[in-house]
C-alpha cells in the first residue's frame, strides 16, 4: 500500500525528483524514519551530500548556507517544530529549491492538521504528500523472515509465530527485537527456537519490573 511513496523516496534519493519537496506522514511505527534513512544512505553511497536530522530543533545548531547546498536534508518529526524551527525549515526549503536539492520531512500528522506557519506549510504542500500506512498483520511474517534473512540467520516460522503472539507488534519493535535476537545468537551460538525465545522474552521482562 505504500508503494508510490516508495517510489518517490527512491527518485529523490537517486536524483530524478522533480519536486523540491516529498512529505511522509503516518502513525508510529510506519516506517517513516526508515525511509528518510535510507534515503540519506542512498544519496551517501552514490556520493551526494545528505543528512538526516532527528528533529526540527537540531536545524538551528546547523549552518543554513551548508544545508541548503545539500542534495537532500531529511528532517523527522516537523510536528514537533518550534517557531525558530520553521523558520529554519522556510528558508531551508527555499535555498534546496535555488540550489536543485530537496527536503525528505516526516511527521505523525497529516500536512493539514500540523501547527505550521502557512508559508511554510504552502511550500510543504507543493510537493509530493504520502501517508504510510503500517504493514498489515497477515505481510508480517514474510518482513520479519526476509529482515533475519538479511543479517544472516534464518528464523522458523514457529519463532516467528511467538514472536508476533506473545511481542509488541508494531514493525519497529518487531525489528529491534530481532536486533536484539541476532547478538544474542551470536554471543550464546545457539540457534533460536521457541523455548529460548520463550526464556529470552521472559528475562526481558523480568528486567522492567
Amino acid at each position: 500500500g505504500n508503494a508510490e511513496a516508495l517510489a518517490a523516496v527512491k527518485a529523490l534519493a537517486v536524483g530524478d525528483a522533480a519536486e523540491t519537496g516529498v512529505m511522509l506522514w503516518g502513525s508510529p511505527g510506519a516506517g517513516k524514519t526508515h525511509l528518510l534513512r535510507a534515503a540519506v544512505d542512498a544519496v551517501s553511497a552514490r556520493g551526494g551530500a545528505a543528512v538526516f536530522v532527528a528533529e526540527p530543533g537540531e536545524l538551528l545548531a546547523q549552518d543554513p548556507v551548508t544545508l541548503s547546498r545539500r542534495a537532500v536534508v531529511a528532517i523527522d518529526g516537523i510536528e514537533l517544530a518550534t517557531s525558530e524551527a520553521q523558520a529554519r525549515m522556510f528558508t531551508l526549503f527555499n535555498g534546496l529549491r535555488e540550489h536543485g536539492g530537496h527536503l525528505l520531512v516526516a511527521s505523525r500528522l497529516p500536512l493539514a492538521a500540523l501547527p505550521l506557519r502557512e508559508d511554510l506549510r504552502t511550500r510543504l504542500g507543493w510537493g509530493l504528500v504520502y501517508e504510510l500506512t503500517p504493514l498489515a498483520d497477515a505481510d508480517k511474517p514474510a518482513a520479519l523472515a526476509a529482515y533475519a534473512q538479511a543479517r544472516g540467520f534464518r528464523l522458523a516460522d514457529e519463532v516467528i509465530g511467538y514472536l508476533l503472539a506473545h511481542g509488541r507488534r508494531d514493525m519497529g519493535a518487531l525489528i529491534g527485537m530481532l536486533v536484539a535476537l541476532d547478538r544474542h545468537l551470536l554471543a550464546t551460538k545457539r540457534p533460536i527456537t521457541v523455548p529460548m525465545l520463550r526464556a529470552w522474552l521472559q528475562q526481558d521482562m523480568d528486567l522492567e519490573r
